[in-house]
């Protein structure tokens, strides 16, 4: 291996596509079992690699010479073989600062809240510490030296200016948590003067604390721009080389852009299926309709389901459905059913790697269908229209006229899609 990142698992990992688009070298990931990788550092077979978890630590003792920045923080994720010699870097300090920077946060006398106390935890301590935090608080399940409890954290330091989560909390595949892990760290209520949030999970792109900061206008952001960062700073270190900062604007960019769903939102009749299928075409992406896969999962017609379970037990359904193709693909067009959007853990599982757009279709433009159990005719498709309009337009993140052809319906979108700054 000449280039790469070696981790424990890293089938999720979007390093290779990153490194891809700073500069033309080979860049492999490469897992490794911990019994294995005594020998592997040992017998140092490649130029330059990046380190992930559970080896940031673990690289250390194998190296010739390691950085201030690594040092300190105690952890590598970054090291270059120079003529069988391994110097180890941390370019995750670099990552962090741009992604705090890009936010336009301001440190400087600051309260700063760190949750968790790993090794990207000390990162975020020596990012706090060199952008002039006043106080810096770090936040772990158990108290010990420098470490407070939860329970403390709400009690002591809900005057906290800044939250950095460093906690897999929200990350995939457990959006929403399991019995082991939160779907979030911490609930923001508690925090009124937060003037940021910075999240170092970048898959989903927008995890539940990001979300939740943002609704109460909070600025906030996921870890994908920390990400593309340190890369940038580490290719440098690969190459000996250096780059200006818009390259890690454009890479952030483009990644973003690739990884985002389009959502399509609203009336049975308005068009989704038909426009997705051809912007999926145009963009070469995957297409997915929300009801075709329920009537394909349950083996029956959606009038079926509707005839045996009832508008509740389909209901249930599709936010079975919703919320698992909103976590297992990105990058891809996804046309809803029609009331998709009346339930709000519907619309935050579609918007954690999606923009939703609501495509506005005049009512006298929408022809009943029979598979459609609460559209079969017009009388009924008014009432759903009546009912839902207002949420259509307060869940969707852009609403788009469909008075022109479908194809440019799709263009149009397509064209909003690309023309914004990151997808926010």
């Amino acid at each position: 291996m000449k280039y790469g990142l070696i981790g424990e698992h890293l089938p999720h990992s979007f390093s290779k596509e990153i490194h891809a688009k700073i500069e033309n070298y080979p860049y492999e990931l490469h897992e490794i079992k911990k019994e294995d990788l005594d020998e592997f550092m040992r017998k140092k077979e490649f130029t330059a690699i990046n380190v992930t978890i559970p080896y940031k630590k673990d690289v250390i003792p194998y190296l010739f010479e390691i950085e201030e920045n690594a040092e300190r923080i105690g952890a590598v994720n970054t090291i270059v073989n120079r003529n069988g010699k391994l110097y180890g870097y941390n370019t995750d300090f670099f990552g962090m600062r741009a992604l705090i920077q890009k936010l336009g946060l301001d440190f400087y006398r600051r309260k700063v809240v760190i949750l968790g106390t790993g090794g990207t935890s000390n990162t975020a301590i020596a990012v706090s510490e060199a952008l002039g935090a006043k106080e810096i608080i770090t936040v772990g399940r158990t108290a010990k030296k420098d470490v407070i409890t939860y329970s403390e954290l709400y009690r002591c330091h809900t005057d906290a200016d800044f939250i950095i989560n460093t906690t897999p909390c929200g990350m995939f595949p457990y959006p929403d948590g399991n019995e082991k892990i939160a779907g979030t760290p911490i609930s923001l209520e508690s925090f009124s003067g937060l003037k940021g949030v910075v999240d170092a999970v970048y898959n989903p792109l927008r995890t539940n604390l990001v979300m939740n900061a943002r609704e109460r206008n909070i600025p906030a952001e996921g870890g994908l721009y920390m990400l593309t960062a340190q890369a940038v700073a580490a290719s440098e270190k690969f190459l000996n080389a250096s780059f200006d900062r818009t390259l890690n604007d454009r890479i952030f960019h483009e990644i973003y852009k690739s990884k985002e769903n389009i959502v399509l939102s609203g009336m049975p009749g308005s068009g989704k299926s038909t426009v997705g299928k051809i912007l999926a075409s145009i963009l070469n992406r995957t297409f997915i309709d929300t009801d075709e896969e329920i009537v394909r999962l349950a083996g029956k017609e959606i009038t079926d389901i509707f005839a045996e379970i009832g508008n509740e037990g389909f209901r249930r359904l599709e936010s079975e459905i919703i919320h698992y193709i909103s976590s297992e693909y990105q990058g891809a067009v996804i046309a809803t059913g029609g009331g998709a959007i009346l339930r709000d853990d519907n619309v935050r599982a579609l918007k954690r790697n999606g923009k939703i757009y609501f495509l506005n279709r005049p009512l006298e433009q929408i022809v009943p269908t029979a598979d459609r159990p609460l559209a079969l005719d017009y009388a009924a498709l008014k009432a759903r229209f009546e009912e839902r309009y207002e949420r259509y337009l307060s869940t969707c993140d852009k609403a788009i006229k469909t008075l022109e052809s479908p194809e440019k319906t799709a263009n149009l979108i397509k064209e909003d899609f690309f023309n914004e700054n990151h997808g926010d």
